[in-house]
Order: structure tokens, then C-alpha cells, then sequence
């Protein structure tokens, strides 16, 4: 039986588990959707002079709106849209300083391609789908049960 304070196992618990790599993966188009139409929205705002350093606001918007969604929710509103959402190691929900690891891990892995590659590949491979920045901080995306 699930409980709050540890991780399901992939074995006994696999419908935690099943198809949240593909989520994760739409959920990640979602947000960047979004992330997107703040960062259009920001633009406006400064009367588009923003142009001038648009992907610094597009990487801000993106940085603000993943730690927060992550420490207020533990998912973004694109994980929420997909139905799952982030344990830390010990089966709770993300705090602010662990979404904030979690986010960082998320930009470091995506500055070379081996390292993206490398927390794709995990995703496919690992019992519990986690990626790289899940390995090392012991965090783990899942089917988001009933009761959250």
C-alpha cells in the first residue's frame, strides 16, 4: 500500500510510474507554451523595448515560473494539466529549497546536449523514470494519486 512517507516502489505501485515520462515530456511543451506567452505578455509591458533582451525575460519568466509552480504545487501547471506531479525521497511534496535544486538541476542538465541526453535516456530506463537532477536529489515525478 501507498504511503505519503516514502516513495512508491515501481514494482508493487507501477501505475505511479506508467506513461509519466511521456507526460513529462508533454508537459514540458505545455509550459513552454506558457512560459512563452508571459514572456510575449512582459514584452508588451516594457513596450517592446524587452526585444532587446528577450531571451534574458524569456529564461527569468522561465526560472520564476518553474521554481514556484514546483515549490507551491510540486508541478507546473503543464504536470498539472498532465496529472502528475514531484515527490521528494522521502514521498512529500517539494518544498521551496528542494524545488529550487530541482529547477537549477533543470538548467544545468540542459546546458549540453550530453547531459539532456543523458536525463532523457534515465527517464526511459530507470524503474521510477527519473531523470538526472531526480537521481541526485532523490526526487521523483509521478501519476499524481487521487488524494493530491
Amino acid at each position: 500500500m501507498y504511503t505519503p512517507s516514502a516513495l512508491p516502489d515501481p514494482l508493487d505501485h507501477a501505475e505511479f510510474y506508467d506513461g509519466v515520462t511521456l507526460k513529462r515530456g508533454l508537459a514540458w511543451i505545455v509550459d513552454v507554451i506558457l512560459v512563452s506567452l508571459i514572456t510575449a505578455g512582459v514584452v508588451v509591458l516594457t513596450l517592446f523595448t524587452g526585444l532587446f533582451i528577450l531571451p534574458v525575460i524569456f529564461l527569468a519568466v522561465d526560472f520564476l515560473y518553474r521554481w514556484v509552480s514546483l515549490a507551491r504545487k510540486s508541478a507546473t501547471p503543464g504536470m498539472r494539466m498532465t496529472g502528475i506531479l514531484f515527490l521528494d525521497r522521502s514521498g512529500q511534496r517539494l518544498d521551496p529549497g528542494t524545488a529550487l535544486l530541482h529547477t537549477i538541476g533543470y538548467y544545468l542538465s540542459g546546458l549540453t546536449l550530453l547531459a539532456q541526453l543523458l536525463s532523457i535516456g534515465l527517464m526511459f530506463i530507470s524503474a521510477r523514470g527519473q531523470g538526472l537532477t531526480d537521481h541526485i536529489l532523490g526526487t521523483v515525478a509521478i501519476n499524481r494519486p487521487a488524494d493530491r
